[in-house]
């Protein structure tokens, strides 16, 4: 498809969809889907310059919500190919077409604080956000107790496993629930993978002193022997 030619016109949403749309609090996956309503697409540069600086996150925001979108290619202000998102009105039509389920601000507060006030993959105190553990892409709006649902990420976790989960051949493909089970980003303790990779991971962050002091002195002594601070930690646990 060419960049002319991937180019739609303002789209035709029933009342209905309208009013999911207008029922959606998040700010991010709004202003994609009023872009979208008002323009019948919008692009990785329009969200950027609306000052969400993670766009395809944008797009993933909501895609979660249920709402399906279309990829297709734009040209950037500056000339070069960009990405650019439209609603698939024939799936946004269906019946099956129900959504994820909102967490109430009361609600998430209870699950951070479950979780002892800790992103569960690096421990970090800050920014906590509540994450489905399981792409909505693959196991569409999951079952279970908040503890199998719902994890408790840092933002940069977030962001993090948002770029691996949009790059996994398994959201690509098959969106098999059992493997996203098994990764490192569905917060388990036993993982096996990382987004289909054979790779292990142990993210490290560290907050407030002493804790800072110590990751202060580790890198000065990375940098005396020629290391990244990564390299220099897996040399002293080989030890």
């Amino acid at each position: 498809m060419s960049d002319t030619e991937s180019l739609p016109g303002r789209q035709t949403i029933s009342e209905a969809m309208q009013s999911l749309i207008e029922g959606v609090t998040n700010k991010r996956a709004r202003f994609v889907l009023d872009a979208i309503v008002k323009n019948g697409m919008v692009s990785t540069e329009e969200i950027g310059k609306a000052g969400y600086d993670h766009p395809p996150r944008a797009a993933r925001d909501v895609r979660e919500l249920g709402f399906p979108l279309n990829t297709i290619k734009v040209k950037h202000s500056n000339g070069r190919s960009i990405a650019a998102y439209t609603l698939d009105l024939e799936k946004l039509q269906s019946p099956d077409m129900t959504g994820r389920r909102a967490v109430a601000k009361k609600e998430r507060r209870q699950i951070i604080e479950s979780a002892g006030s800790l992103c569960q993959i690096c421990s970090s105190t800050l920014n906590l956000q509540v994450d489905h553990r399981i792409p909505y892409q693959v196991a569409g709006e999951s079952k279970g107790t908040d503890k199998e649902v719902f994890q408790v990420l840092c933002g940069s976790c977030n962001r993090k496993k948002s770029w691996a989960c949009e790059h996994c051949a398994n959201i690509l493909g098959v969106k098999a629930v059992a493997v996203c089970q098994s990764c490192y980003w569905s917060g388990s303790s036993s993982y096996t993978h990382v987004a289909m990779v054979e790779e292990r991971r142990t993210d490290l962050v560290w907050v407030g002193r002493p804790e800072t002091d110590v990751a202060d002195r580790l890198r000065r002594e990375a940098k005396k022997v020629g290391k990244r601070p990564t390299e220099y930690i897996k040399d002293i646990l080989k030890r």
